[in-house]
């Protein structure tokens, strides 16, 4: 092995179950889990660090590990292997902590809190929609499998929330993307971006090329629906959600007429559209000035990542979706995928805008319905109507049921 060198990088580490290994990836220097791993004894020398944030930026030292062939199967290849890691986060991340400081703000000063934790300046925007709004893009970053499309006019900061804050994510902006790509590259046995990210934006939506429609559209059905795909004996599974951006003017944007025609031919699809959870009326964000920037204190942004990372956990997934489902109340004959997208929509709010609230006598109803569930309806009903107008004989007659507040609750006189 040839001299190596210690440099800053964004790492990201995982466990393989299949291999019993752990492995990393450097997304800026596209070093990728299957051609990485962590030996033993440099895990027990870095495991204390790895744990607080499962990677993040440090200095690293890579090396690289020739073929070997007394190595268990599926090792024996050359790999790229991680020497030493020091995490370069000067802080302790506590969800637990978080949650405590949430109880010192209302509602309008924890939004502040929120756009300030982002870069945003909460004095720039002229009403709590506008807020609303701008926070509904971080609904991915918090919450699995959310699947969501936002149009809206150019210069509203998009890229760069999904771009830059969201370092678990990834950004793809324009040019061409294969099944390959985002699913499971066969010649190379990896697994593509939804198995690796936590979301996937897919920007500037018009412009991005798909060599093949139909086996994107079929890959994407599948894995939004469930959570995994299938290619011949090789299941793929994640937990990112797909996400649609593309540019829209404000005239335009208009839920009683079709929206989505501008889409690519992958979208055009209303079986497809319907897994999508909700839509996010960009129109509602201010295109970027300069008093949108931020001038003052504010929550640390890579802090705040890591918090919105943690609560992605299963257990905390469980913690806050048991809350809904105990304050919301719906039809029997309401539509599945409808009462999914309303309940993931609102885990991700609550998780958002209420951490605290991990049992039902933790947030006032009022305030659930007016900041979660109402928006969560919202967004949903805006894809219910570009679905009847897009595919009238199977939708046509679909409309959103009424999902609402338990009256037990408001009998309790906690609304």
């Amino acid at each position: 092995m040839g001299a190596t060198r210690k440099f800053l990088a964004n790492i990201r580490i995982q466990f393989n179950i299949s291999q019993n290994k752990y492995t990393f990836e450097i997304p800026d220097l596209d070093i990728r889990h299957s051609e990485t791993m962590i030996e033993p004894y440099v895990w027990e020398r870095i495991r204390a660090d790895v744990e607080k944030t499962s990677g993040g930026w440090g200095l690293v030292q890579l090396g690289y590990l020739p073929p070997d062939d007394t190595r268990p199967k599926g090792q024996r290849n050359g790999f790229l292997n991680l020497l030493e890691y020091k995490n370069f986060c000067p802080y302790t991340v506590n969800v637990d902590a978080y949650r405590k400081a949430r109880e010192l703000f209302t509602i309008e000063e924890w939004m502040d809190v929120l756009l300030g934790a982002i870069d945003y300046n909460p004095d720039g925007y002229s009403d709590w929609v506008q807020k609303h709004t701008m926070l509904s893009r971080l609904l991915p970053f918090i919450e699995p499998r959310i699947n969501l499309v936002e149009l809206a006019p150019k210069g509203t900061g998009k890229s760069y929330l999904f771009g830059t804050v969201g370092k678990y994510g990834w950004l793809v902006s324009g040019g061409t993307l294969s099944r390959a790509k985002m699913f499971y590259d066969a010649a190379k046995k990896q697994n593509g971006l939804v198995a690796t990210n936590e979301f996937v934006a897919l920007d500037e939506i018009q412009s991005i090329q798909f060599p093949d429609p139909s086996e994107m559209q079929g890959a994407l059905k599948a894995y939004m629906e469930q959570g995994f795909a299938t290619f011949g004996d090789v299941r793929v599974t994640g937990s990112a959600g797909v996400i649609l951006l593309g540019n829209i003017p404000a005239e335009d944007m208009n839920e009683q007429t079709d929206m989505f025609r501008t889409l690519p031919e992958v979208f055009h699809e209303s079986a497809l559209l319907d897994r999508f959870h909700g839509f996010i009326k960009g129109r509602n964000i201010p295109r970027m000035s300069e008093n949108l920037k931020i001038n003052n204190w504010a929550l640390n942004t890579e802090y705040f990542s890591e918090i919105m990372h943690l609560m992605r956990t299963p257990a905390e997934c469980l913690l806050y979706r048991s809350v809904v489902e105990e304050l919301i109340e719906f039809p029997a004959g309401a539509d599945t995928r409808d009462t999914e997208a309303v309940m993931r929509i609102c885990t991700a709010y609550l998780k958002l805008l209420f951490p605290n609230a991990i049992s039902p006598d933790k947030i006032n109803p009022k305030e659930f319905v007016f900041y979660c569930l109402r928006p969560a309806i919202e967004m949903r009903t805006v894809i219910r109507q570009q679905l009847q107008i897009i595919d009238p004989k199977e939708y046509g007659k679909k409309n959103m049921a009424t999902y609402q507040i338990k009256q037990k609750y408001l009998n309790a006189g906690l609304a």
